[in-house]
């Protein structure tokens, strides 16, 4: 079934062809001024321009032209712009046949990198936007028809790796693995915990910057860790394990999932192929003993250095590691796109990254490399977001702080396991729902009791809205009240609702646009405002009008399942009540 608006832009436009006129694109907008109109076609002004014609002329041919069986009232206003408002009979009739469902494939590949956690390191505040981010475009894409591969990135073969066995190896010489005679097993259990690892990492890290000596230790256990040599190889896979049961573990609470769990360790095997590659093809050169590519271009505004490819003392650079990332993704998979979903501040890295891919032509011009960067969470002080001592936060205590605010808007009446239930929900929706609200690219404040406001602008508002049209519609169905189509619109509350679910296909194709979810947050709010409007202005189960009745009932299963999908796409899970 063609969308409603995408029929009346086509019918626009063949009137506007039929004129004489050219035009590529035709897009109506909702009306600023509702009074004039639901929509708005403010194309008039460029055909104007384009033939030196007086707007309002064109504007009125357009109209006489025009198929206005949908149609109201139209009407030309100011310079000329036509506005439109729909006929009842015809918003009634698309929306009876209306059901909000996935796209039909369109046969484009993308891979999602997000997460990107490091093993044995705590994850914190900062690996929030990316994970949950990450998923909600991922979803969408998936909903519009994308063929879409999600992989986690870990970070797991460098440095950190080195310190956090080089500690190990100090606290437990004994163990097994750093015996270079022994020929048995290693251990099958998990011989650390996680909490372990999130002592050592930070103790070792800060004993490196002071110790010379063990810094140099640690380079020399991350060489043969690379190398994959025996012992070390099979501690730092014991780690890797341990690290991403916990890993999992968070990311199941938000909702967050994966195809691929690739790391830095699965780029490694093709770090040669992609060095040779590019020295055979003559694309790198040697800078006071380093290996360089440069990127910088003729019309560059800023300087872009080259590319670091093998440092001075013959180590790879972390851009020869996502180098050999990109390799393997298009050998393996071939896709169309590949997004990054990584925070501003890494924007040069993937620019020297994607420039050196493109001339290399490790990947075809055609395929697209994207970086969408996200602006940091900060506290109310404009600063990244902190514990009150002024270290990191980790991403599990982000979550219990969110948790013990949630509780209080539960009803006390419910049982302790139901309250513990419903704010396990309400703190995932409440904490997803505000990261995802401002646009992609900028910071945003935390402010817990802001964001679990029952009445405002938040999840807890969303979630409070579906469970109260799902009770209703339960109490319908327990009642046996039958209801099968919109048989009528009784006042301007009733039409509201229509004209708001109009605009759904649009906020999702805008929303891929430009890979931001702030136009899902701010409709699901919009759409919830103008249903509780209606709601708490009708009495929808005792309305004498049995037709009427049942045209409210199935409004509200329309709203509640645009709602329910929508976000379903932004990874929050809906409970049965509050």
């Amino acid at each position: 079934m063609k969308d409603f608006i995408k029929l009346q832009e086509e019918r626009i436009k063949n009137a506007i062809l039929s004129l004489g006129y050219s035009v590529d694109i035709v897009k109506l907008n909702v009306s600023s001024m509702p009074d004039l109109g639901d929509y708005q076609f403010n194309g008039v002004m460029s055909l104007a321009k384009e033939h030196k014609k007086n707007p309002r002329d064109i504007a009125n041919e357009i109209v006489e032209k025009l198929d206005k069986s949908d149609i109201e009232k139209i009407s030309v206003d100011g310079p000329g712009f036509i506005n439109i408002t729909f006929k009842n009979d015809a918003l009634i009739n698309y929306f009876n046949d209306y059901n909000l469902t996935p796209y039909n494939k369109n046969n484009i590949k993308v891979v999602i990198d997000y997460g990107g956690p490091n093993v044995a390191k705590t994850l914190h505040v900062g690996h929030l936007r990316s994970a949950n981010i990450g998923e909600a475009l991922k979803r969408l894409a998936i909903f519009l028809g994308y063929d879409v591969t999600s992989d986690i990135h870990l970070g797991d073969f460098g440095r950190p790796l080195g310190l956090v066995i080089l500690e190990l190896k100090k606290r437990h010489p004994e163990w097994v693995y750093f015996d270079e005679n022994y020929n048995g097993e290693y251990p099958s259990e998990d011989v650390v915990t996680n909490k372990e690892l999130e002592e050592i990492y930070p103790y070792a890290s800060n004993k490196a910057k002071e110790d010379e000596e063990y810094l140099e230790e640690a380079r020399i256990i991350t060489t043969k860790l690379q190398k994959k040599e025996k012992g070390y190889y099979d501690l730092w896979k014991n780690i890797v394990n341990v690290s991403i049961k916990n890993i999992k573990y968070l990311y199941d609470k938000l909702n967050v999932s994966f195809d691929l769990w690739k790391g830095e360790s699965d780029a490694d095997e093709f770090i040669d192929d992609v060095i040779n590659y590019l020295r055979n093809n003559k694309y790198t050169r040697i800078s006071e003993g380093a290996e360089i590519i440069d990127v910088s271009l003729p019309d560059d505004k800023l300087e872009i250095p080259p590319l670091l490819l093998v440092k001075s003392n013959d180590s790879v650079s972390y851009e020869t590691t996502d180098l050999a990332t990109i390799w393997d993704r298009v050998h393996s998979i071939n896709p169309d796109e590949i997004w990054y979903v990584v925070d501003n501040r890494q924007s040069l890295h993937f620019e020297q990254v994607f420039r050196t891919c493109y001339k290399s032509k490790i990947v075809n011009e055609n395929v697209k490399l994207e970086h969408l960067g996200f602006g940091t969470m900060n506290g109310k002080d404009g600063r990244p977001f902190k514990t009150r001592d002024g270290s990191v936060m980790t991403l599990e205590n982000l979550i219990t702080i969110v948790r013990d605010e949630t509780i209080k808007k539960i009803n006390s009446n419910y049982s302790n396991e139901e309250r513990e239930t419903i704010a396990d929900a309400l703190s995932i929706a409440a904490l997803k729902y505000a990261d995802l609200l401002p646009v992609r690219s900028t910071d945003y404040i935390f402010d817990v009791e802001k964001f679990c406001d029952l009445n405002g602008k938040t999840g807890v508002y969303l979630l409070y809205s579906i469970v109260r049209m799902n009770s209703l519609i339960k109490k319908v169905n327990d009642n046996n009240i039958n209801y099968n189509s919109i048989k009528m619109l009784n006042n301007k509350q009733d039409r509201d609702i229509l004209i708001k679910l109009l605009q759904v296909e649009s906020v999702l194709s805008k929303s891929m646009e430009e890979k931001s979810l702030n136009y899902i947050t701010d409709y699901l709010y919009q759409l919830a405002k103008v249903y509780n409007t209606f709601y708490d202005s009708n009495k929808v189960l005792i309305e004498e009008n049995k037709d009427l009745r049942e045209s409210w009932i199935v409004i509200t299963t329309k709203v509640v399942d645009v709602m329910t999908k929508l976000t379903n796409l932004l990874g929050i899970d809906i409970p049965d009540k509050i």
